[in-house]
């Protein structure tokens, strides 16, 4: 039988041939899960044989991984903002520039109280993510796809977030009432792209992706009507594309809002616009 240090270097080769990028640790999050303990704790089972129980499950994933089938399917979960949420093929997986915007937003000095909507909620990371650090705001999650709802609920019902909400809504359509703020992720990917995205980026739902020929169809349907939905003062924050900041701007302006600012990701790229409805 072989070992898991064994195993794990054999797996790597494997999906290294296979155009895999980092494969040492996706080989690694693989056989973990596999034996149900942290990366850090295969380091004291390196001489483990594994029987043919534990392997054969171990194969067919490391065959789906080689395939571009991404890790966090494979996984089931993915950690976001301190908290293990469920991913699937039904909504985006969580990136890191989205829980750089939701911890920015949990460092402002906002009220209180707060009326949230988290427009485009996918797996339901932004909105959840909110809602579970301030108890006393409400929080809706409206997404188009129903797939994703359903996703972003059995979260919530995961974390034993009850301070929500939820919607099935094309934008604004089934939306009623306004906010103190909006939040949203929504799809920004230009078509032209799609030909480049990795196999691991194509396993996303193509509606959580591309919004027509530069990739902002949506957000120019959806700013003006957020400012709509806005109570005076209430504020939007939105995730963009690495190139889209001005033409962003220069919507958000023509739609009313003011102030705008956009900060930059840790990578130093502007990406999160943030805009008030003027009181």
């Amino acid at each position: 039988m072989s070992t898991v240090l064994e195993i794990i270097d054999s797996g790597t080769r494997y999906l290294e041939k296979r155009g895999v990028a980092d494969a040492r640790r996706n080989m690694q999050w693989l056989v973990a899960h596999q034996l149900q303990c942290t990366r850090m704790e295969l380091y004291q089972q390196f001489d483990r044989p594994l029987n043919e129980t534990e392997l054969q499950p171990l194969r067919d994933s490391l065959k789906q991984r080689g395939e571009g089938v991404p890790l966090q399917h494979l996984l089931g979960h993915v950690l976001f903002h301190k908290r293990e949420f469920k991913t699937d093929a039904r909504a985006l997986i969580p990136r890191p520039e989205t829980e750089e915007l939701a911890e920015w937003l949990l460092s402002l000095e906002l009220p209180a109280t707060q009326d949230l909507l988290d427009m485009g909620c996918g797996s339901g990371v932004l909105g959840l993510t909110l809602a579970a650090e301030r108890r006393s705001w409400q929080v809706i999650l409206a997404d188009v796809s129903p797939a994703a709802l359903a996703l972003a609920k059995e979260n919530a019902v995961q974390l034993a977030i009850t301070n929500l909400q939820w919607r099935a809504s094309d934008l604004f359509a089934a939306i009623d009432g306004m906010f103190d703020g909006i939040v949203a992720n929504l799809p920004y990917v230009p078509e032209s792209e799609r030909a480049s995205l990795s196999r691991e980026v194509l396993h996303d739902p193509a509606l959580a992706l591309f919004s027509g020929v530069d990739g902002l169809d949506l957000i120019r349907r959806f700013i003006p009507e957020a400012f709509a939905h806005l109570r005076p003062g209430g504020w939007l924050a939105m995730e963009i594309g690495h190139d889209q900041a001005s033409q962003v701007t220069e919507i958000l302006q023509h739609s009313g809002f003011s102030p705008i600012e956009v900060k930059t990701d840790l990578s130093g790229v502007p990406r999160f616009p943030f805009a008030r409805r003027p009181a």
